[in-house]
């Protein structure tokens, strides 16, 4: 009998067709199996009957909510809804009947019809004018002072006042605030990319860490420091971009009036949203 140092070992001989079989079944075996893609969230219209006043609602189905969550949107413009994916409809109604009270209290202080329409008022640059639509199908919109009281003017068809009105604001943003983060960079040696205008509802204003800032041109009907505030803001992220003591300190050595135009916007903001431009 040969010693076990010269026994030789058995090895299964396979044929080249048979090992690369074998070689695939491993490697097929190996493969971790696929998971499968979550569901995607799902977002719904609908209009929500308030004591009689139809109100937007926007229902996000979401795979990630665990629970329902239900707001109303700056200026009682619409309501935001977020429900656990697969919830059933009779739980989705129970719920909004459960706080109809409360939905009918908080959307009491918000007018029905927030149309800017001739003969009524709106704030530009915190400074009430009267809307006077001139009946004329072509011209600039423009303000004036008529008799000392202040009027913007409008031309073109009437139901068309809110848009026009709305580009005159957009005009006034852009000029105010391109001015003052101008002044506000130079500052603090900081430079920014593009400077957006948006109809926001969440925020009045935003920077990127790409040095975008972007505002909301219904900041046109703030007053002047509020304004101010805005740019100060938005251009002390240029180098805090946190919302710690630094920052703060920053924004508040750019714009002095930083706490006095923080509490006008709580007060005033939602207003602001609430006007429906068309």
């Amino acid at each position: 009998m040969k010693p076990a140092s010269a026994r030789r070992r058995f090895l299964p001989r396979f044929s080249a067709e048979s090992a690369k079989q074998f070689s695939m079944f491993s490697a097929l075996k190996k493969k971790p199996a696929r998971r499968r893609a979550p569901k995607p969230d799902r977002k719904e219209e609908r209009v929500h009957d308030v004591h009689g006043r139809p109100v937007p609602l926007t229902v996000r189905h979401s795979v990630r909510a665990t629970r329902i969550t239900l707001r109303i949107e700056p200026g009682g413009r619409g309501l935001k809804m977020t429900v656990p994916h697969g919830l059933p409809e009779r739980e989705l109604e129970a719920f909004l009947k459960r706080h109809h009270g409360w939905l009918e209290g908080k959307l009491f202080d918000y007018p029905d019809d927030t149309r800017p329409l001739p003969g009524g008022t709106i704030l530009i640059m915190g400074k009430p004018h009267r809307i006077e639509h001139t009946g004329k199908l072509r011209g600039l919109t423009e303000t004036a002072d008529q008799g000392g009281e202040a009027v913007i003017r409008v031309s073109g068809l009437e139901e068309h006042v809110g848009r026009r009105i709305a580009d005159y604001l957009k005009k006034i943003a852009r000029i105010e605030l391109e001015r003052l983060v101008k002044h506000h960079t130079a500052r603090i040696g900081k430079v920014h990319n593009e400077l957006t205008l948006k109809d926001t509802r969440s925020r009045w204003g935003s920077c990127s860490t790409s040095g975008n800032l972007n505002f909301s041109w219904r900041i046109a009907m703030a007053p002047p420091d509020v304004i101010d505030y805005l740019a100060a803001h938005e251009v002390a992220h240029l180098k805090e971009m946190n919302h710690g003591p630094k920052f703060w300190a920053l924004c508040e050595k750019l714009c002095p009036g930083t706490e006095d135009a923080r509490a006008w916007l709580k007060k005033h903001g939602s207003s602001l949203h609430a006007i429906d431009f068309g």
